[in-house]
């Protein structure tokens, strides 16, 4: 195959869309095991919380649900407060 032949416009959308699907995939199987293990009701109506606020009320281990609270984060679903 000939490289000089690939739009590099193309290539660029064509990997933008394939990021984008797994990174759509990835946030949907985290939505579900924030429902599934009762994080989201965890944190409901709570205001900020740590990791291990979110854990004890949960009743996870907090290494997991750090994890899980960052990839939230990443994913625009939950808001990171520094203090």
């Amino acid at each position: 195959m000939d490289m000089r032949a690939l739009d590099p416009a193309k290539l660029d959308a064509m990997i933008a869309r394939a990021v984008g699907g797994l990174s759509a995939g990835y946030g949907g199987v985290m939505v579900s095991l924030g429902h599934r293990l009762g994080l989201y009701k965890a944190m409901a109506g709570a205001g900020p919380l740590t990791a291990r606020e979110v854990a004890g009320r949960a009743g996870w281990a907090e290494r997991y649900v750090r994890e899980w609270l960052n990839a939230q984060v990443a994913g625009g679903y939950v808001a990171y407060h520094a203090g």
